[in-house]
C-alpha cells in the first residue's frame, strides 16, 4: 500500500507543471516559435533604423558592423530636403483621417443593420460581403481608375479617398459582435421609446468600444500604409502621400549613396502608425475575441 502511494506521489512529480518533460513542451511550442516570430518582425525594422543613422560607408561594407559607429541625423536632414516629406506627411494625415473616419462609421451602420434592422435580402447582402472580403482589392484598381479619372478626380483627396470608403472587415467583425451583444436591453430601450439612432449611439457603440477601436486601428493602417492606388492616381508631388512619397525619394537618386537616406525616409512613414499602434494594441485582442463568436 505504500510503495503504491510512493510511486504514485513520483509519476505525480515527473507530470506536474514544472516538471522537465512539461517545461520542454511549453519552451519548445510556445516561447521558443513565439521568439522566432518576434525576431522575423523586429529584426528588420531594427536593422533599418540603426541603417537610418550610419554614413554611405557603414551600409555598403564587407566589414559588417551592427551599430553605427558615428551615429548623426544627416540622412533625416538630406530626406526631408530632397522631397517635401512634410506635405507628404499632411497628404497621409488628411487622407488617414477622413478616410479612417468614414469608414468606421459605414461599418458602425452596416453592421448595426444587419443584426438590428428587419429588411429583405439581409442575408444575401452579407454573403455578399463576406465575398468581398475574399477578393483581392487590385482588382478594382482598373475600374476605380476609369470611373476617378472620368469624373477628374486625379490628384485630389477625393480621388484618392473614395474607392477604398468600402470595409468588408469592419462590418464583418462589428457585425459578429453586436451578435453577441445582449438583446434584453435593446429590448428595454425599444420599450422606453428609444429609436435605432438613439439605440446604437447610446447603447450598442459604448459596449462596442473594444471592437469598434480594433476596426479604427485596422483601418489607420491600411489607409496609411495604402500604395498602388495612391501611386495611380496621383502624378504631382504635392498630392502624394508617405509611401508613394518614398519612392519618389528613391527614383530622386539611385545611387549606393542612398540606402541610408531610405531608410531614414521609411522611418519617417512607419513611425507615426508604430505610435498608434502602440496606443490601441491593448484593444485589439479584446476586440478580436469579442466578434469571434458567430450568429
Amino acid at each position: 500500500m505504500n510503495s503504491s502511494v510512493v510511486s504514485t506521489e513520483i509519476i505525480a512529480q515527473r507530470n506536474g507543471p514544472f516538471s522537465a518533460k512539461n517545461l520542454a513542451k511549453t519552451l519548445v511550442g510556445g516561447y521558443l516559435p513565439l521568439l522566432i516570430a518576434t525576431l522575423v518582425v523586429f529584426l528588420p525594422l531594427l536593422w533599418m533604423i540603426l541603417s537610418s543613422f550610419k554614413s554611405p560607408g557603414e551600409i555598403i561594407t564587407t566589414d559588417l558592423k551592427i551599430l553605427p559607429q558615428a551615429p548623426n541625423f544627416d540622412n533625416y536632414a538630406t530626406a526631408a530636403t530632397t522631397v517635401p516629406f512634410a506635405q507628404f506627411f499632411l497628404n497621409s494625415v488628411i487622407v488617414t483621417a477622413i478616410g479612417s473616419l468614414i469608414k468606421c462609421i459605414l461599418a458602425v451602420l452596416t453592421a448595426y443593420a444587419l443584426v438590428f434592422v428587419r429588411f429583405p435580402f439581409k442575408r444575401l447582402i452579407f454573403i455578399l460581403i463576406l465575398v468581398a472580403l475574399m477578393v483581392p482589392p487590385q482588382v478594382a484598381v482598373l475600374p476605380n481608375y476609369i470611373l476617378i479619372s472620368s469624373l477628374n478626380g486625379q490628384n485630389t483627396y477625393w480621388g484618392i479617398i473614395l474607392p477604398g470608403l468600402g470595409t468588408a472587415f469592419g462590418t464583418f467583425l462589428l457585425r459578429q459582435h453586436f451578435l453577441t451583444l445582449p438583446t434584453s436591453i435593446l429590448e428595454s430601450a425599444e420599450i422606453d421609446g428609444a429609436g435605432h439612432w438613439r439605440r446604437l449611439w447610446k447603447i450598442v457603440v459604448p459596449i462596442s468600444v473594444p471592437s469598434i477601436a480594433t476596426v479604427a486601428l485596422v483601418t489607420i493602417v491600411t489607409e496609411w500604409n495604402e500604395y498602388i492606388w495612391p501611386l495611380i492616381i496621383t502624378t504631382k508631388p504635392e498630392m502624394m502621400t508617405l509611401p508613394v512619397g518614398l519612392t519618389l525619394l528613391s527614383n530622386s537618386d539611385s545611387s549606393s549613396q542612398a540606402w541610408g537616406v531610405l531608410m531614414a525616409g521609411a522611418v519617417i512613414v512607419i513611425l507615426p502608425i508604430l505610435i498608434i499602434f502602440a496606443a490601441l494594441q491593448r484593444y485589439i485582442v479584446s476586440g478580436l475575441t469579442q466578434g469571434s463568436v458567430t450568429g
